[in-house]
């Protein structure tokens, strides 16, 4: 099952910072997690001046449970980058090129 996060950081002064200084960590742990199979896509969303301001996330898991578990380890969320987060089932279009 297919399930699209989309993550918006915080707006507080600090919100920043934490995603920059917790950005190795995460791109290193959806690096594991793309190893799994779990993570399809994703990237940052952009304010219109370039600015990371939040992500975008494909995952592949059995559930949500699945997917919750999966999501304990994320550190955008333990250490409060993303400061909303929406989650929905998704199916990605097979396109034949």
């Amino acid at each position: 099952m297919q399930f699209l996060l989309i993550a918006y950081d915080g707006t507080d002064s600090g919100a920043f910072d934490r995603r920059m200084k917790s950005r190795p960590e995460h791109l290193e742990k959806i690096a594991i997690v793309k190893k799994t199979g779990q993570f399809l896509c994703g990237g940052a969303i952009l304010d219109d001046t370039g600015k990371m301001i939040g992500s975008m996330i494909l995952y592949e898991a059995e559930d949500s449970t699945a997917l919750n578990k999966l999501l304990e380890n994320e550190p955008y969320i333990y250490n409060n980058v993303w400061g909303k987060i929406e989650i929905h089932p998704f199916k990605m279009a097979k396109i034949e090129a």
